[in-house]
């Protein structure tokens, strides 16, 4: 945001917008900046400010077998739920936009059931049917939930890819002698890229902070960290909570910085 640009904002026709847009920010700024804030404090209770300065919630954290394992779980399920959406996302993103496909409206239903249906339903859904197949108790079958939940996710990003693909470059490809595959592997994959980089970043993302459907399958040995933080949060709100919620925060900023060097905030935000 240049300065003309601000200046611009700031005249009389234009303060009320800017005046919202930024105690909208500054709203949602604010909880992260207090928890970043606090999880370097001393003190045994969660204060602000904090009275002095200290790195000992994460040295407590590190010390935390329970927190270091549900991490590492999340982790796994995480990357297995983007594992699993990858291959899924693209063939039914492709298959969408080319093909009349019979069961096409079903699909393209399926997509909306993020908005439709409450996760806390999805859950005791996938709890039911994990059951009757004996796969609880099993940490890929929390991730293959988690994928089950949000490859809408992964399919919306790979279809803004889909739809801007030039056809003339499979044409030309298969012209020049190759096959299907690899004109598949070799053209349509990488000009996709961009849509599976977003989706697979946002599938990682939702897979590592999802609480409600883990809350709900996952058993003592299956527990991730979102349920872990719940856990101990029933008993008493430690330091250590807000040294984990920065660990998330950090992690956050990370996805965008990568995100914006892969393929830009910009067409992140317009996918």
């Amino acid at each position: 945001m240049n300065l003309h640009y601000v200046r611009r904002m700031m005249s009389s026709k234009h303060r009320f917008i800017f005046t919202v847009a930024v105690l909208e920010i500054i709203f949602l700024l604010l909880p992260t900046v207090i928890i970043l804030v606090t999880s370097f404090g001393s003190s045994s209770i969660i204060t602000f400010p904090p009275e002095e300065f200290s790195l000992k919630w994460y040295q407590a954290l590190l010390d935390s077998d329970n927190y270091l394992s549900a991490f590492t779980r999340s982790l796994f399920v995480a990357t297995f739920s983007t594992a699993v959406s990858i291959p899924v996302g693209v063939m039914a993103a492709i298959g969408l936009h080319r093909y009349d496909l019979p069961f096409k409206n079903v699909l393209q239903l399926y997509l909306l059931i993020p908005f439709m249906i409450p996760l806390v339903v999805s859950g005791v859904i996938l709890l039911i049917i994990f059951g009757q197949l004996g796969w609880l108790d099993h940490l890929w079958s929390v991730g293959l939930a988690l994928a089950i939940v949000n490859i809408p996710f992964m399919i919306w990003s790979v279809s803004s890819s889909v739809n801007a693909l030039d056809n003339r470059l499979e044409d030309a490809a298969k012209s020049l002698g190759a096959e299907e595959l690899q004109t598949f592997i070799y053209v349509t994959i990488p000009a996709l890229m961009p849509g599976i980089i977003m989706g697979s970043l946002l599938t990682f993302m939702l897979g590592l902070n999802e609480f409600i459907v883990s809350l709900i399958i996952t058993s003592t040995g299956t527990i991730t960290l979102p349920v872990e933080i719940y856990t101990s949060i029933r008993g008493s709100i430690s330091p250590v909570i807000s040294a984990i919620s920065s660990v998330y925060i950090f992690i956050a900023i990370l996805a965008m910085v990568v995100t914006d060097k892969l393929v830009g905030l910009e067409q992140f935000l317009r996918s």
